[in-house]
């Protein structure tokens, strides 16, 4: 199932690629439809595997296209066996899924039959497509297509600010300070050891593959701890909190390779490339995402400038208030708390600042005023 449909999308793939200016368009997804069904006659392999699993691999490429033309996702690359598993079953009749026992589901595949799977949620009536996915860790997964209900507000009129960092993955305005749980220095010491061993291994042996499986499973546990983390924090925030500010953070842009070109290299490459680890490891983009499924209309995005540098008990702006990491002293009022603290409760205020038409957040004030009152 899983090669049908890495073999369809693909063979999409290449038809978009031979696309050029002043050429016809490449066919659509009812043309690539038609010629689906003339291969599937002159492939015996093809017509042995489901027709919906293929169709949906080619709806799966228009829809990723339409992302690509509209400039909110990368143009569709080729699928890789052993990274890219999985297909999508939809038209799910009444019982096409059935619970076992407690921990047990089953699920109706086409072409293969019942395939039994943990039940670890609720699968709500009615659901019409599921996906069945493999990740590198060699770990199935199937993902029945069902929108949840929003997390209704408290109705307290509290705001919360949070500030996502690096050191903190994420503080709040009201003191509080999350860290997304990563690896344990026995389980980071095991993966070195496992990147020695693969640097080592030839190229396509077996010894490699197995190596390059045991890697996956020790980074699975850290992408797993990750998405607990985030699941549980936004259902914490969108519970306690009836507004939820955040800083309007371009993290694409952030976490943009620093290396340059042969003609122009980049400087500081190494320290580059560890923040951006360091920011994906702390799931910045998916804490705003998940956030706005739960809480929707509830998420104010804020103007990020100046909101580390800002006292949030005087409004007075100095970069060098930050005296640290951690440490936020202001020389002006002699405020002194935590510096991630500090900024979240400037996120949280900055709404009510930016909407009554004044200028941003944190405008920084001008150099003379501010060095007449630091000598005072």
């Amino acid at each position: 199932m899983c090669a049908q449909a890495r073999f369809v999308w693909n063979l999409a793939v290449e038809q978009g690629r031979h696309w050029k200016r002043g050429r016809k368009f490449a066919p659509g997804f009812a043309e690539q439809c038609r010629q689906l069904t003339e291969a599937r006659e002159a492939f015996a392999w093809l017509a042995a595997g489901s027709v919906i699993v293929q169709q949906q691999a080619l709806k799966d490429h228009a829809q990723a296209m339409a992302g690509y033309f509209g400039g909110t996702h990368r143009k569709p690359t080729w699928r890789k066996a052993g990274q890219d598993e999985g297909f999508r079953i939809v038209a799910l009749k009444a019982g096409d899924v059935r619970r076992v026992s407690r921990n047990v589901g089953e699920v109706r595949v086409p072409k293969v039959g019942w395939v039994a799977f943990r039940w670890s949620r609720v699968v709500p009536d009615g659901v019409k497509s599921y996906r069945v996915t493999m990740d590198t860790a060699g770990r199935w997964h199937v993902a029945f297509a069902a929108i949840p209900d929003p997390i209704p507000a408290p109705e307290t009129g509290e705001v919360v600010g949070v500030d996502r960092g690096v050191t903190v993955s994420a503080a709040l305005s009201t003191g509080e300070m999350l860290n997304v749980p990563g690896l344990s220095a026995g389980e980071q010491a095991r993966l070195l050891r496992l990147q020695r061993k693969l640097a080592k291994a030839k190229r396509g042996s077996n010894r490699r593959k197995r190596v390059k499986v045991l890697i996956a499973k020790v980074k699975a546990r850290e992408t797993d701890r990750r998405k607990d983390f985030i699941e549980k924090t936004t259902t914490m925030l969108a519970k306690r909190f009836d507004v939820i500010h955040v800083e309007d953070l371009k993290i694409r842009n952030m976490t943009r390779s620093a290396k340059g070109s042969i003609e122009q290299p980049g400087t500081n490459v190494a320290a580059k490339a560890g923040l951006n680890r360091g920011i994906l490891a702390s799931g910045w983009g998916q804490l705003v995402e998940r956030l706005e499924h739960k809480a929707p209309g509830r998420v104010v995005k804020v103007n990020p400038g100046y909101t580390s540098q800002r006292c949030s008990a005087c409004g007075i702006v100095d970069r060098e208030a930050r005296e640290s990491q951690a440490v936020f002293r202001c020389r002006s009022c002699g405020y002194t708390g935590n510096a991630d603290v500090n900024a979240a409760i400037n996120i949280a205020a900055g709404h009510a600042v930016t909407a009554r038409g004044g200028q941003p957040l944190g405008r920084p004030m001008n150099r003379e005023p501010q060095r007449v009152l630091l000598s005072a």
